[in-house]
């Protein structure tokens, strides 16, 4: 689909649900609320319209060459057909210069919303940061974990569960075709992929998770196994998390991943609402993306590799979510590594804008 045909459809879909949704005398919710989920107070039909725009310039001082890119363009439409009814379509206009489908799904939400099912095209429930939307990250660039090692959407199902008051604990558990977000049609198969998903949090402060997920990009199944906890109160949020991933067969080593970071939020009165600073440091080990060469054999992906990066991020009053990101990051690779041109030291400044 081309991109003018795109800006089309969401042009007339923005136009025609609100419209239809008051023609038939149902309320609809406010497009500008800044809620990131398609959950509403369940009273009727409602749209809920987001987007997220990042525009940044990156300079990388080993070569001397920088470069101006627009991360993402994403666009979205959610909300409630009925109270138990849920859905939510998102597209990203320019994800790296490309046009993609993200999210598109419907979800049962039954048990006064304790339970619930979704079937479509979704993020997989796996990790904490690969979990994150782009103006949800703490850092203008992916941690390795959520972006080579268990950055995953598929097509699929889930079933999800929370429960507990005291300690809140929410269950995740999905099937998927395996098949990523554009094979759908031709693909059947009767290996499903699988994940399962579990989290807690404790006092409101501290959240424990831990999932693990079956995948095969190719004709090797891979395990991952991934637990990670956070402490966010008062103006800190501290962060580990430890991905581990396995191939059947033993036909590529194991792979570890490491992100650990630490956020200190300090309120500001004047211009800004607050300015963030933030310090980083994840490690990959040799990672094949599961896809065979031309003689069948999985070789390395991205190379291992080490990175710190430093941070200052500055957040602006506004009612939709806008901050200016500024960071450092610097690489460190084994001798005789090959690293990807954009995975090397570099410095990054970017806007990013949330409605």
């Amino acid at each position: 689909m081309s991109l003018r045909r795109c800006i089309v459809v969401i042009l007339l879909i923005v136009c025609i649900l609100p419209v239809r949704a008051a023609a038939s005398g149902v309320e609809t919710a406010d497009t500008l609320s800044g809620q990131n989920s398609g959950q509403n107070s369940g009273q009727g039909f409602s749209v809920q319209v987001h987007g997220t725009v990042r525009g940044k310039f990156e300079y990388q001082p080993d070569i001397d060459k920088g470069r101006f890119e627009v991360r993402n363009a994403r666009f979205s439409l959610s909300g409630n057909l009925l109270p138990v009814v849920a859905y939510k379509a998102e597209i990203d206009l320019s994800d790296e210069g490309s046009i993609k489908m993200l999210d598109a799904y419907v979800r049962l939400e039954m048990l006064r919303r304790r339970l619930d099912f979704t079937i479509g095209q979704m993020r997989v429930p796996f990790t904490i940061d690969a979990h994150r939307s782009p103006h949800e990250q703490y850092f203008a660039n992916r941690s390795f974990i959520a972006k080579q090692v268990g950055n995953v959407r598929d097509v699929g199902a889930t079933l999800g569960w929370t429960f507990g008051r005291a300690v809140p604990v929410t269950l995740e558990a999905g099937v998927f075709n395996g098949s990523g977000l554009t094979g759908q049609k031709d693909f059947w198969t009767d290996r499903f992929n699988y994940s399962v998903k579990a989290q807690a949090q404790f006092a409101r402060r501290v959240l424990l998770s831990a999932s693990v997920q079956k995948i095969r990009p190719g004709t090797v199944d891979i395990m991952m196994y991934d637990a990670g906890v956070y402490y966010d109160c008062g103006g800190w949020h501290v962060e580990g998390e430890y991905l581990r991933k396995e191939y059947a067969g033993r036909v590529f080593p194991g792979v570890d991943a490491v992100d650990a970071f630490v956020c200190r939020d300090i309120p500001l009165r004047r211009l800004f609402r607050k300015i963030s600073l933030l310090a980083r440091y994840d490690y990959m080990s040799d990672h094949s993306d599961g896809l065979p060469d031309a003689d069948g054999v999985l070789v390395v992906s991205d190379p291992k590799r080490h990175r710190l990066t430093g941070g200052l991020t500055f957040s602006l009053g506004l009612p939709f979510t806008a901050d200016i990101r500024l960071n450092y990051e610097a690489y460190f690779y084994d001798r005789g590594a090959q690293p990807a041109l954009s995975e090397q030291d570099k410095v990054v400044v970017e806007l990013m804008c949330r409605f």
